[in-house]
């Protein structure tokens, strides 16, 4: 193994169902898309890693003489892959050099940093001096390790195991790691980038902090309170002891942690019944999301809402705003086959124009499926830079 060459390419993702729900203990619904990064990479004889990263003019060169590595950044992610995977016994006596490319929109909300990562592990796994075969699942749990719990993150496994894993996935995180992998015969999206930078941080800091505080002063009046069992109809009791923006946020919680149930009704009694799933009415649930996600947790934004307007008038199902929100992206769902009286009969007649709509009001339009997880290629011959 010591001269093979590998290629790497990892999906990114949209959270379906489930925005701002997986801090709270809540399920999520995601589903690894068409917009892919990749790696190829091989071992070298001097201990240097040595990336060229062209999509952003750059590149990542570091020794790997002393180890544990010091990170030199924030989310030092090439680094941190590798000091995780030395922890689970992995040896890095040579070194690696490589290409990176990807068509992931980046801090947009698509898990572009989770998608590299996966793809960066599964290359060193089978890099390594003691290369090992690791499953999708593996992989997505040190990616969790290297880019949340290494650097002190706030955030979940969704992303990490929606681009590892790939299709769509239901995943729960209390009262433990429960995952479901499902293949709905979903038809295309439309991703669209606001190209508006997202404030992940100031959003979390309003809508993670907020939740959090709620539920536990409606646990302290309350102790049958749960964000898992209590009814939407129920918190009418809360009224009066919750400021308007706080009973507004904590209904909007409820209503999406219900939405989300509905959503995967849809999909597992298609699944199960081996019937078409109702697009008109997945399309519907997103929208009713991203209204939540809007007016409650107050994430979107103007253009934004312009965009999801304009798909919805250019003929998707449904759409909603992508990721932590304050920017970034959105999708619409856009199924539909060409419309009758068109010649050429083209299956992505509607995503096409949902896509054009999307552009006018501003934003980057990608027409993308669901797609497979993590995939890796051996390389007969070095290509390699």
């Amino acid at each position: 193994m010591n001269n093979q060459a590998i290629s790497v390419s990892t999906p990114g993702r949209i959270c379906l169902f489930g925005e701002h729900q997986d801090y709270l203990g809540l399920p999520v619904i995601a589903a690894a898309i068409s917009c892919r990064i990749q790696i190829n990479a091989e071992r070298i004889d001097q201990p240097t890693v040595h990336l060229e990263l062209p999509d952003i003019g750059s590149q990542e060169v570091f020794s790997l003489t002393e180890l544990p590595l010091s990170y030199q950044h924030d989310r030092d992610y090439f680094r941190s892959a590798i000091n995780v995977l030395m922890r689970e016994g992995f040896q890095f006596g040579h070194g690696l050099a490589g290409e990176v490319r990807g068509r992931i929109p980046i801090n947009a909300g698509t898990s572009s940093s989770s998608a590299l990562l996966i793809s960066w592990l599964n290359v060193l796994t089978q890099l390594a001096d003691n290369p090992r075969e690791l499953t999708a699942r593996q992989l997505a749990e040190l990616a969790y390790r290297a880019e949340v719990l290494e650097f002190g993150e706030p955030g979940g496994m969704m992303d990490h195991y929606a681009t590892a894993v790939g299709g769509v996935i239901y995943l729960e995180s209390q009262p433990a790691i429960r995952l479901e992998t499902y293949k709905p015969a979903l038809g295309a999206f439309v991703l669209g980038d606001s190209q508006e930078p997202k404030d992940t941080i100031g959003i979390l800091a309003r809508v993670k902090h907020g939740m959090l505080r709620i539920a536990k002063q409606l646990t302290e009046l309350n102790p049958g309170f749960s964000l898992h069992t209590t009814e939407l109809t129920e918190v009418t009791e809360f009224k009066d002891v919750l400021s308007k923006d706080d009973y507004i946020l904590l209904k909007g919680t409820l209503s999406n942690r219900d939405i989300l149930r509905q959503a995967l009704g849809l999909i597992r009694a298609s699944e199960q019944a081996g019937t078409p799933l109702d697009h008109t009415r997945l399309g519907q649930l997103l929208t009713e999301h991203h209204a939540n996600l809007r007016d409650a947790q107050q994430i979107s934004t103007p253009k934004i809402n312009r965009m999801l307007d304009a798909a919805l008038a250019a003929g998707a199902l449904g759409g909603k705003i992508n990721g932590s929100g304050g920017g970034g992206c959105m999708f619409a769902y856009a199924p539909g086959d060409a419309s009758p009286g068109e010649v050429d009969n083209d299956p992505l007649a509607t995503a096409r124009r949902v896509a054009e709509a999307i552009e006018r009001e501003g934003g980057r339009a990608y027409i993308v499926s669901v797609d497979e997880g993590t995939v890796r290629h051996p390389l007969a011959t070095s290509t390699v830079l």
